[in-house]
């Protein structure tokens, strides 16, 4: 096999560009953390991809001026949902005054400038460039090193490079970040095992707790990569930290990908009560235990019983089912102790929503897939009906897969699925519930096990796969048993002989030390 000359990431995008950007741009970090550098850093990628587009444009409008068109009407670029940027806001203004003490001030001015005449970023775009804690000469040094990539022009965004690079700072500042308050990033491969398995070709997609938004851009990969149409499903999520709200805004702007995003907390207030979702991807807070849970002991959604205000799991899980269509699925990320907890009636909850037959899949991942964090984590799947046309009626019956095998090390710390692996457990789903095309499903001892609610029920309503796959065969070496046996006991007692010998040795050598007793 030819030797690769460049490793690529999920996405596509060249790593020794990519890290090398990081690095020019963790340079600017001084005494910052990674949470206040991070909307820096990506505020100017995102400033530097518009100006980009418009740019482009505008050379395009400027050639076609003797046709009539002019490239300073704002609606030419709006047609083309391009950002209109207005002149004080071009990356070539910004340029020519990156080794200027008012750069920040001028980054600002910018941001600002961009908001007031494009609505839908209003309120979203980072505008404390400059403030006396930041160090200018690094901003400009920043802002050259940025003004080297191509981002805006048609072909750059058919390859997506912005999105590349975006994808990649945002793993990186997660991995820099750590956790806080259980709320982790979510890897790109965990996430495209959510999506490949549910293939959410139609219909609205919602996330209560969306991040940075990389569900829904991986939707829309997935929908790309299908030949579908992307203005076949509508976007619904809602962030509860303000910053990563504006960095979720940005994320789907740069993709052209129109949004209804709410800012607030979801339980407290949901910007969107009345919204029923033909599929729900999400990756909630682990274990969260400040969900102010005691002030909702009454709330419509806890159908299946009151969660404990010590862990917010069944909240999250009620809250996705209460939001789902009739024929709606959900997919979401838990950590494994959702699957087995009885604690404060977490156990009860569980058991009710199996007995209303909800659960159609649980995947058990291997660890060490997040980029903070060790929890082992689990893969739920929940369709308000198993009989609704669209596959076989899988009424009484869940599926287990245990992919805790699968994954290989990228590093010391970190696994990956790889695309095997995906297509592994995303066809086994698929085969499972009868999409057409896909071949016939069949138990995998070790691996996967189609149960029946009786099941569930001797199990005590469990959802741990490997309650249910069993063990894995073991192949047959072709070796008789009695060969078998004889060949082990004849190594097992030489190993003896060999270690009486070894302790004989020793008890001499103890005895010559005056150790012998």
């Amino acid at each position: 096999m030819a030797k690769q000359k460049t490793k690529k990431n999920d996405t596509g995008a060249n790593l020794g560009f990519e890290a090398k950007l990081w690095a020019a741009a963790d340079a600017l970090r001084n005494n910052m953390d990674a949470a206040e550098y991070k909307h820096v850093v990506l505020g100017l990628i995102f400033l530097k991809y518009i100006s980009d587009a418009f740019e482009a444009k505008h050379a395009e409008l400027e050639s076609q001026k003797k046709s009539g068109a002019d490239p300073e009407d704002p609606d030419e670029y709006r047609a083309a949902s391009i950002f209109w940027v207005p002149k004080e806001a071009r990356w070539t203004q910004l340029k020519a005054n990156a080794p200027q003490p008012t750069i920040g001030t001028l980054v600002d001015d910018a941001m600002a400038a961009i908001e007031r005449d494009n609505p839908s970023l209003k309120g979203v775009l980072p505008k404390d460039f400059g403030r006396a804690g930041l160090d200018k000469q690094r901003l400009g040094q920043i802002i050259n090193l940025v003004s080297d990539i191509a981002l805006g022009s048609a072909a750059d965004r058919a390859k997506d490079t912005l999105g590349r690079v975006y994808e990649y700072f945002l793993a990186r500042f997660a991995s820099a970040e750590g956790k806080s308050g259980g709320q982790f990033y979510t890897p790109s491969r965990v996430v495209r095992v959510l999506v490949e398995m549910l293939a959410p070709y139609k219909g609205r997609v919602y996330d209560p707790c969306c991040g940075s938004g990389g569900m829904f851009v991986s939707s829309e990969k997935f929908i790309e990569a299908h030949s579908g149409k992307l203005g076949d499903i509508s976007i619904y999520g809602q962030e509860s930290n303000y910053t990563t709200w504006r960095l979720a805004k940005m994320n789907l702007a740069i993709r052209g990908i129109d949004a209804q995003i709410g800012h607030g907390d979801t339980f407290h207030n949901d910007t969107h009560p009345d919204l029923k979702a033909d599929w729900v991807l999400a990756n909630p807070p682990f274990n969260d235990s400040d969900w102010r849970g005691e002030l909702l002991k009454d709330d419509k959604r806890w159908v299946y019983g009151v969660p404990p205000a010590g862990n917010a799991d069944y909240a999250w899980v009620q809250h996705f089912i209460h939001h789902l269509a009739p024929t709606g699925l959900a997919g979401f990320v838990l950590a494994n102790g959702s699957m087995s907890s009885n604690q404060s009636g977490e156990g009860e909850i569980r058991k009710a929503i199996i007995e209303a037959d909800l659960v159609d899949c649980m995947v058990a991942l291997p660890g060490q897939l997040f980029y903070s964090t060790q929890i082992p984590v689990c893969l739920w799947f929940l369709a308000r009906t198993k009989k609704n046309g669209r596959f076989r009626d899988r009424r009484g019956e869940t599926l287990f897969i245990d992919a805790r095998k699968l994954g290989s090390m990228v590093d010391r710390t970190h696994r990956e699925l790889t695309d095997d692996d995906l297509a592994k457990i995303a066809g086994t789903y698929h085969a499972w519930r009868g999409d057409k095309g896909v071949g016939e499903y069949a138990d995998v001892p070790g691996f996967c096990m189609a149960a029946k609610l009786d099941d569930m029920r001797k199990h005590g309503h469990v959802l741990t796969p490997g309650r249910y796959v069993g063990a894995e065969a073991v192949e047959d070496d072709g070796e008789p048993f009695g060969e078998k046996m004889r060949r082990l006991s004849t190594t097992l007692r030489e190993q003896q002989a060999e270690a009486a010998t070894l302790d004989a040795a020793i008890a001499r050598n103890l005895k010559e030390l005056g150790y012998g007793g």
